[in-house]
């Protein structure tokens, strides 16, 4: 069944909290699944939440705190004792999961967590984790995976198999690993079906070790993602630099990672210098928003500087000022669009190195068909109604170059920051509009000082 969250159902599970109903909420919570249960928590306030949270099973719990937004869970995590946090991470949680969780512990209470934590395999893969970058794929990989011997029979893989399936909720694949637990291979189910009737028959006379794609362990999860996407993966093998069987990335882990440098790339886009959520406190958002808003100011003064040198061409011809936002509107607009596509181009790997002139040219030629129409179509607004002749050649002539330089700047400056190892997501949005607005103004102005002096 659709879940949907109304006012109306948040309305009355607050109800049922303040007046202590734990019946009715038990009831309602029973058949709803984890991740409405974390849509529904995020709405709450936080003693609501934890009150809410409480009532849930052991294994409900562990399923809504890894849906939830990591600011959220640190709340919760907080208002646990240890043995509660332990009592939900053992053998409920992934061990990528569970250090996902053990990241937003203190020092001592992740000690203490991980002292009470029974399964000593369970408390080895996630200590593992822990040591690993959060932005690599050691950092998300997950340590629960079926590997079989090449050595082994198809009667002893078939019982190791059964015993490695009980710690995991989804078995994607069997690997084939060698005396040195080299990855050597994977075994598809099919094949251990079609010959599970010769029980003697070796696992390294069946295995495949074609299209065997791997991870190294200490890969940016950018790059993994990318592959993952190009090879429409489910799930990807993570092997050390000699070759040795880690983990396993499943699609899940990429998904999220895919939409949080989206994310990352809309605020960067919108203006913000690191991640912002409405909820987090003001001087949070200060510190994401001010930088990009102080660089938009400094536009703004060194544009009014420029309309000051050519003070006195504005007393001359007052009819200029009309177009000025006309100019820094259209080539900002034209900048923001030429460094968003090229950035997407590098985000998706669809640029290569090979054809960055073909790229440069190609968009030079978008800009003089674009700067050609939208020129034409303003010398026509400004000749019929009513504008002398000079400014109108004036106008139509500096929109026209404002369109090509714009064109080119957004797409070499994403360009030069990629190269020089900064993330090129902050060559759009303000950076562009307000350098475009201050080029496009000194570029107007000097045409116009051209026009009216011949």
């Amino acid at each position: 069944m659709r879940f949907e969250l109304t006012k109306d159902i948040l309305d009355d599970i607050r109800e049922y909290i303040s007046t202590g109903n734990d019946s009715k909420l038990e009831a309602f919570l029973s058949d709803l699944h984890h991740a409405d249960i974390e849509e529904l928590i995020d709405e709450l306030k936080l003693n609501e939440a934890i009150y809410l949270f409480k009532l849930l099973s052991e294994q409900k719990k562990a399923d809504v705190l890894v849906e939830l937004e990591d600011d959220v869970r640190e709340k919760l995590l907080e208002s646990m004792t240890s043995k509660e946090i332990a009592d939900i991470v053992e053998d409920k949680i992934d061990s990528d999961d569970a250090a996902d969780l053990f990241s937003s512990l203190s020092s001592d209470k992740k000690s203490e967590v991980i002292s009470l934590l029974k399964d000593e395999e369970q408390v080895s893969d996630i200590v593992d984790l822990l040591t690993y970058d959060e932005d690599t794929a050691g950092g998300i990989m997950a340590k629960e995976l079926i590997k079989v011997s090449k050595n082994l029979t198809i009667k002893t893989a078939f019982r190791q198999i059964r015993k490695q399936a009980l710690d995991m909720d989804k078995v994607y694949s069997v690997y084939v690993v060698d005396g040195d637990d080299k990855l050597i291979g994977t075994l598809s189910l099919r094949k251990l079906l079609v010959f599970s009737k010769d029980p003697t028959i070796r696992i390294e006379e069946i295995y495949s070790k074609e299209d065997l794609l791997t991870a190294l362990v200490d890969e940016d999860v950018e790059t993994i993602a990318l592959r993952m996407q190009k090879y429409d993966l489910v799930v990807l093998p993570v092997v050390d630099a000699e070759g040795v069987l880690l983990g396993r990335i499943t699609i899940d882990d990429v998904v999220d990672i895919i939409t949080e440098e989206a994310e990352k790339d809309y605020q960067m886009l919108s203006g913000l210098s690191e991640d912002i959520e409405s909820t987090d406190k003001i001087t949070v958002q200060l510190r994401g928003r001010l930088p990009w808003i102080l660089i938009g100011m400094f536009g703004g003064v060194l544009s009014s500087q420029v309309i000051g040198q050519y003070q006195e061409q504005l007393q001359l011809i007052p009819a200029m000022a009309l177009f000025i936002p006309l100019i820094t509107a259209t080539g900002g607009n034209v900048g923001v669009q030429s460094s968003a596509i090229v950035v997407q181009g590098l985000a998706n790997n669809t640029m290569k190195l090979n054809n960055l002139k073909d790229k440069l040219f190609k968009e030079l030629g978008v800009g003089v068909i674009n700067g050609f129409i939208c020129s034409l179509i303003l010398f026509g607004y400004s000749f019929f109604s009513g504008q002398e002749y000079a400014l109108a050649y004036t106008v139509s002539t500096a929109l026209f170059i404002v369109i090509i330089f714009s064109s080119l700047f957004g797409t070499f400056f994403p360009l030069l920051l990629n190269h020089l190892k900064f993330d090129p997501a902050h060559a759009t949005g303000p950076f562009i509009t307000t350098s475009n607005d201050v080029l496009g103004l000194f570029i107007y102005f000097m045409v116009g000082h051209i026009m009216y002096t011949l």
